[in-house]
């Protein structure tokens, strides 16, 4: 049954908040390792317990945990989103996210390691450069650049492993192109997200019900729409190249028409022969008749009577082809 005017509005709002509360709830379910031992790190930190040691423990458990729980739960996320933002809002929430969590745990846990190692490097870096070396603030200032930009391509490193089938070296290498590629787009998602987080710390319950499952709707949706945009431009490219194919072709075709209407057929040896001989017997008679005009009339006279003889002898004498 569908409801219509304000009751529909009001059943397709909660059918909305539904599903992203249940994809999100499943995300969490995933995860749950990595977020236990983050939030154990979270307490430490505000409540000041621990030592260093415990510190450092908890951040190698996380570092581990990550690549194994939170990276592929992330990829059956966007799986999910994916369907979403294409259009297909009536699938199984729980088949798709699944069947997503199964067909790219091994990218995203090898992605996982790879980003996170990175993390470690870039962040311990900024802070000994930070804190410990105060000339090379410049080298620390670099790093939390370049971090900023790791954690943006991580947005392009989900989407374009649900998206497309390619190799894992495919997808780190697209993910880090597209993100130096389109940078507007895609800083656009880390605004977006930012400010997602921000109104979680403010309302910490979003958090479980929908923050990460929107903050992976917006990344998804700005990737898609990055990749409708290059379709476009690919298909764009192709016509106009098809078009200039199809336009050489023509020239082609009419370069061809005009020499066939330019070309005359070569004449035989005889007829140039006789051709030339006729051009000068009428230029000697035309300058003849300037000067004699009686001569000429004598000498026509008797050219008829050669070739009349001439005529006469011809139809006596056996033919016979000459080929040169």
């Amino acid at each position: 049954m569908e409801f219509k005017g304000a009751m529909g509005g009001l059943y397709r709002l909660t059918e909305w908040i539904s599903r992203i509360a249940f994809s999100n709830i499943l995300w969490a379910i995933c995860s749950v390792p990595f977020l236990f031992a983050g939030l154990l790190k979270l307490i430490m930190l505000s409540s000041e317990t621990g030592g260093a040691n415990e510190q450092i423990t908890l951040n190698w458990g996380l570092g581990i945990l990550a690549p194994f729980t939170v990276f592929p739960a992330t990829a059956a996320l966007f799986t999910v989103v994916r369907k979403w933002v294409m259009g297909n809002t009536d699938v199984s929430t729980f088949r798709t996210f699944f069947q997503g969590y199964k067909e790219n745990y091994l990218k995203s846990m090898f992605g996982g390691a790879i980003y996170t190692l990175l993390f470690v490097v870039m962040y311990v870096d900024v802070t000994v450069y930070m804190t410990r070396m105060a000339n090379f603030k410049v080298v620390g200032i670099l790093m939390l650049v370049l971090m900023i930009i790791l954690l943006v391509s991580m947005f392009n490193f989900f989407s374009i492993v649900v998206h497309y089938q390619m190799t894992f070296k495919q997808v780190m290498t697209n993910s880090i192109l597209l993100t130096i590629a389109r940078p507007f787009r895609v800083f656009s998602t880390l605004l977006g997200a930012g400010l997602l987080a921000y109104i979680g710390l403010k309302y910490t319950v979003l958090y479980v019900i929908c923050i990460p499952t929107l903050v992976a709707m917006l990344a998804f949706f700005n990737f898609y729409a990055t990749y409708n945009k290059l379709q476009l431009q690919a298909e764009k490219k192709k016509l106009e190249e098809q078009e200039a194919l199809e336009a050489e072709q023509e020239e082609e075709e009419e370069e061809e028409e005009e020499e066939e209407s330019d070309y005359e057929p070569e004449r035989s040896y005889e007829e140039k022969r006789d051709t030339k001989q006729e051009r000068n017997y009428e230029a000697a008679r035309e300058s003849e008749a300037v000067r004699n005009p009686e001569a000429v009339s004598d000498a026509a006279e008797t050219r008829e009577q050669e070739e009349t003889a001439l005529r006469e002898t011809t139809d006596n004498t056996p033919s016979k082809r000459t080929i040169d």
